[in-house]
């Protein structure tokens, strides 16, 4: 009765959706008039202060009179922005004034560079190429913190791109005034006579949670880039040579209780390297870092992984979040393939003679160097280039005797990608992208190589987008004479959708060969698909009744296994959020169900085909509810669950998950938050492992799957802590504890077509996995673009298995925090070296 229940409500949220999309117009969203600014030229530059007081400023032409983005597009400004622009032949300045009614409706919290508090801001956005789909940002708040981003089709809106630039801010009694010097140094254009570029600016006011922007942005129209106005007036701009140093050292001292004899419980290391920028020509940047050190990047989120497929971690290496939106086209690059795990690791122990052990297992494959070319022409080509290279990796084994020897993990390696990516008309673009991995010696090397495009109309409404990949791997497994399996492999996808209004809509179909295999330097977590969706959308985004805004969303997703083609799963969803008027709640729920599955990947065998996990019928629903994020205490709260349909003896399957992460801000310097996180998976049924002959149970179901219904509780609790002293030092601390359990109620042998046959397995198969991180972090910008960083990191981690293991939460804790833990105390200064700055410091140069 509940699932027909569910259904109902699901039949009847679609419905109501379809409804409120014939209700409302069906003219296609246009976009806005593209307004115009001239920047004044000048030949002596203003004094960077936050006051903008020099004649030049009033001689500028003004852009004011901004348009509401949210929370009620369209809407004139009640508070005026002043903006005016400035440039010379070295640099592009900005001054921007915003009226306000008092000071205390300035919202100017601190924060991290790159970090988004609880702030207003000014920003400007600049498309340099006008090819509406690239483009630079420029943020600045209140209290001095700078943002910057780039904006691409393939990346988004992305903050992990950093530019060196200066600013400053002051209050004037109701007003707050930035002044901003970007160089052209920072950022890439042609060297034609005159040009236009792209721009906007946009001020938030966060007193009354709005946005505004110069040229006016509708959210119901695709794209952001393409609707930026335009700065004239530039002449004779020379791109600059682009050329910096970024040399740094570091040294590390690290501490771990081997209590082993002839091993050092501490250690110590002294690092040096550098990173390079230069402009090739006016396009081009060739980036590079010379024996990188990651050491003092923030710790992985650990997870218990019961899943046939691998975790997929956060980048958080900033070479390979900087400026990388080119070599993300089409999703065939997973950076974190650079430099990881050494492809041998888990053989070290595999290769130990008698009265052997392994002392030495390095699990991160140590970069040489990797460098990265990548620009637009003024034609809107562009061209990427990424290559790194690893050197040989050791594992260390030693005798009872003490004589040691090394035993290869990871062969020298090149990493390589290629990219080229043209802008059409009409926010469309066609890319190619090719991928490589070799390796030296009789290992396997890896090529992938992919075509993608989207084209869309001249009014921007329909669009249709394709991806024609395929991969190619040669040579033979690592350690071993056998060939490598999945040698040649193939992807496609089409894509046909509406793209703007409020209504939208989009049907996919695409297929992932069997042998399509891109996982040497991209991420796929499972091949041998036939997928097909439809996907609707029904947004208002204007206020209406006591809401600011409504989005909702529903569809159904169907996959077949490719080879055999066999029925795998159909999903129909629907849900929506809103955020109310006046208590500026956001509130949001979502809603699927999905007839009985076939889960092919579950019992880890190959080929794909002959054994299925059965995943009967089943419902989701799901809720979240966000408070008011300007308020002294603010918090989110999620909640999930979903109810399995009975199948034969399997009953009361379910799962449920909670979240609670509030925050509190006891001033605009100092900020605390914790997550919590808890979820329980109730008679699940999953992969326990594989039955061979040491198993005490009846031959008959030797090298079966083995099959356990389990009960899986995860707790995770997370507390973040944030000082900054000011726009440029601060100091950030995070601790993690992640626990896991495994219990074990019985067990079953997979046979084919899905059919479960009790087993009478004794062995116990329960686990709990707990893990303990603490970060923190001091920085000091002590110059633009230098940073000294001190780090604490403490890690510890257990896997206790059969009668070790514990559901009880506090007993795990009290094993990870009795584990031996590793510490480390790290120092890193760089600084940033400009070639035209330093030029101009040398005696006789032309100040």
């Amino acid at each position: 009765m509940r699932f027909r229940i569910i259904l109902i409500a699901f039949l009847l949220l679609s419905f109501l959706a379809s409804y409120g999309q014939k209700a409302t117009t069906t003219a296609t969203a246009k976009l806005a008039p593209k307004r115009q600014l001239n920047a004044l030229r000048i030949t002596q530059a203003p004094k960077l202060d936050g006051v903008l007081d020099e004649p030049m400023w009033q001689e500028a032409p003004l852009a004011n009179k901004f348009t509401q983005y949210r929370p009620n597009p369209g809407l004139p400004e009640n508070h005026p922005t002043e903006v005016r622009v400035l440039y010379d032949d070295a640099a592009l300045y900005i001054g921007a004034v915003m009226h306000d009614v008092s000071p205390d409706s300035i919202f100017r919290e601190l924060s991290q560079r790159d970090d988004m508090s609880n702030t207003d801001f000014f920003a400007v956005f600049l498309d340099t190429y006008r090819d509406k789909l690239n483009g630079y940002g420029f943020f600045l708040t209140p209290g001095g913190v700078q943002l910057d981003a780039r904006y691409s089709p393939a990346g988004g809106e992305d903050f992990g791109w950093n530019a060196v630039w200066e600013s400053r801010t002051a209050l004037h009694g109701t007003d707050w005034v930035a002044e901003l010097r970007i160089p052209y140094s920072a950022i890439r254009f042609s060297a034609a006579p005159e040009q236009v570029w792209g721009l906007n600016f946009m001020r938030r006011r966060r007193s009354t949670n709005q946005d505004f922007l110069w040229n006016e942005t509708k959210p119901e129209v695709d794209g952001f880039v393409n609707q930026w106005g335009e700065l004239a007036g530039l002449r004779d701009l020379k791109p600059p040579l682009r050329l910096s140093l970024t040399p740094y050292v570091s040294t590390y001292v690290n501490h771990y209780p081997y209590q082993e004899q002839g091993t050092r419980n501490t250690s110590t290391s002294f690092n040096g390297g550098a990173d390079v920028k230069w402009g090739i020509n006016e396009s081009f940047t060739l980036d590079a870092t010379l024996v990188p050190d990651f050491g003092q990047v923030q710790s992985d989120n650990q997870v218990l992984n019961l899943s046939p497929f691998e975790v997929q971690y956060q980048e958080n290496r900033q070479f390979f979040t900087e400026g990388t939106e080119l070599f993300n086209k089409g999703n065939l690059f997973y950076s974190r393939r650079v430099g990881a795990q050494p492809i041998g690791f888990s053989e070290a122990e595999n290769q130990l003679r008698d009265g052997e052990k392994v002392v030495s297992n390095p699990g991160v494959t140590r970069l040489l160097n990797a460098t990265k070319v990548s620009g637009r022409t003024s034609k809107g080509l562009g061209v990427g280039v990424f290559n790194a290279l690893s050197n040989n990796v050791y594992a260390t084994l030693r005798d009872s005797l003490g004589a040691e020897r090394k035993v290869l993990t990871q062969p020298f390696a090149n990493y390589n990608i290629f990219v080229l990516d043209q802008s059409l008309k009409n926010n469309s673009y066609v890319s190619l992208i090719n991928t490589n991995v070799t390796r030296t010696g009789a290992t396997y090397d890896a090529n992938v190589t992919g075509g993608l495009f989207r084209f869309a109309n001249k009014s921007n409404s329909y669009a249709l987008d394709g991806q024609l990949v395929y991969s190619r791997r040669r040579g033979q497994a690592f350690n071993s004479e056998a060939p490598i399996d999945d040698q040649n492999g193939y992807k496609y996808s089409l894509g046909f959708g509406k793209i703007s209004g409020n209504f939208t809509w989009k049907v996919r179909q695409g297929i992932e060969s069997n042998s399509y295999n891109p996982n040497d330097l991209g991420i796929l977590f499972g091949n041998n698909n036939i997928t097909q969706s439809i996907d609707l959308n029904y947004n208002k985004y204007k206020p209406f009744w006591k809401v600011n805004n409504m989005y909702t969303y529903y569809g159904v997703t169907q996959s077949l296994l490719y080879k055999p083609t066999r029925y795998q799963d159909v999903t129909f969803y629907a849900g929506g959020n809103t955020t109310f008027t006046k208590s500026f709640r956001t509130v949001g729920a979502d809603l699927d169900y999905a007839p009985a599955t076939h889960n092919f990947y579950e019992p880890r065998t190959s080929p794909l085909g002959e054994y299925y996990v059965r995943v009967p019928a089943n419902i989701g629903a799901a809720a979240f509810v966000s408070s008011d994020a300007r308020k002294k205490l603010a918090y989110d709260v999620n909640v999930r669950g979903r109810w399995h349909a009975n199948d034969g003896n399997r009953t009361g399957r379910t799962g449920y998950d909670v979240s609670l992460s509030p925050r509190y801000r006891i001033s605009n310097q100092l900020t605390f938050r914790y997550d919590l996180s808890w979820g329980v998976r109730q008679n699940q049924i999953g992969y326990a492992g594989a039955l061979n002959q040491d198993e005490p149970l009846d031959v008959d179901f030797m090298n079966a799957p083995l099959l356990g219904r389990r009960r899986v509780v995860t707790i995770t609790n997370t507390l973040s802590g944030a000082y900054t002293f000011n726009n440029r030092m601060s100091f950030t601390i995070r601790m993690r504890h992640y626990t896991s359990t495994v219990h074990y109620r019985d067990f079953s042998s997979l046979g084919e077509d899905g059919k479960e046959t009790p087993a009478d397995y004794r062995r116990n198969r329960d686990t709990s996995f707990n893990a303990f991180n603490v970060d923190a972090v001091f920085s000091w910008w002590f110059a633009p673009g230098s940073q000294m960083s001190v780090v604490w990191k403490n890690a510890g981690s257990s896997f206790l298995e059969a009668n070790e293991a514990t559901p009880l939460y506090f007993n795990n804790l009290s094993n990870t925090m009795n584990t031996p833990h590793n510490n480390s105390l790290s120092v890193k200064v760089l600084y940033y070296l400009d070639y035209l700055a330093v030029k101009r410091m040398l005696p006789g140069a032309k100040k």
